[in-house]
């Protein structure tokens, strides 16, 4: 995948509303694979309607989405789950971990499914972000920080031409920010894969090649 497009997109509940000023909605924009974006927003704006609109979780909008000149409304079962393990990788803003499985059962959920990293490798990715001695620990017992950082390495086992990341850091410190950064920038370089992270303020600390405003 190369190219999402979006296409005169409005969240439903924003019908109506006048006055509206958006580098997104209402309009066409193009999201190219190897490039970083920031979609910044303020609350209530609908950048967590964005993201569940590209990754097909949601469809109360107007206007269309196209992958590479597909509507995402042809897409079946299977083809969005092909999209789903092999070219969109996701992190959701509430996370979705499964707080009575440990930090490591979280992560192997999806590496199982997609075989992308080796256990070493997992394990490294924990180092670097200072959680190793959470590995077995149950993700009901970690704090939202920690948390978040699980969900982090869940997102990046996987193989991806994007990386839509809603709220990434909201929860971290600068320093934990800046190695998120490095790592999510590194895997895409590694596969030439975009990236679409939003923020409400505490932005991700990558050098992006376009902001777009909710």
């Amino acid at each position: 995948m190369d190219t999402i497009q979006l296409h005169n997109v409005l969240p439903q509940v924003f019908a109506g509303r006048t006055g509206l000023v958006s580098d997104v909605w209402l309009t066409d924009v193009e999201f190219r694979r190897g490039t970083a974006y920031l979609v910044a927003a303020e609350s209530g704006r609908g950048k967590s309607s964005f993201c569940a609109y590209v990754y097909g979780y949601r469809k109360d909008y107007s206007g269309s989405i196209t992958f590479d000149g597909q509507s995402v409304a042809s897409l079946g079962i299977n083809e969005w789950a092909e999209v789903r393990r092999r070219r969109i990788a996701y992190l959701p803003q509430e996370m979705r971990l499964f707080p009575v499985l440990t930090a490591r059962e979280n992560v192997e959920l999806k590496n199982r499914l997609t075989g992308y990293h080796t256990d070493a490798e997992i394990r490294t990715m924990f180092e670097r972000l200072g959680i190793a001695d959470k590995l077995d620990s149950s993700v009901a017992k970690l704090s939202i920080g920690q948390q978040q950082r699980v969900a982090l390495i869940r997102t990046l086992c996987q193989p991806a031409d994007f990386y839509l990341l809603d709220e990434p850091v909201s929860h971290l410190d600068a320093a934990n920010n800046r190695t998120v950064a490095e790592m999510v920038m590194e895997e895409a370089r590694r596969q030439g894969a975009g990236v679409i992270a939003t923020s409400v303020g505490n932005n991700l600390d990558i050098t992006v090649g376009e902001v777009l405003n909710l």
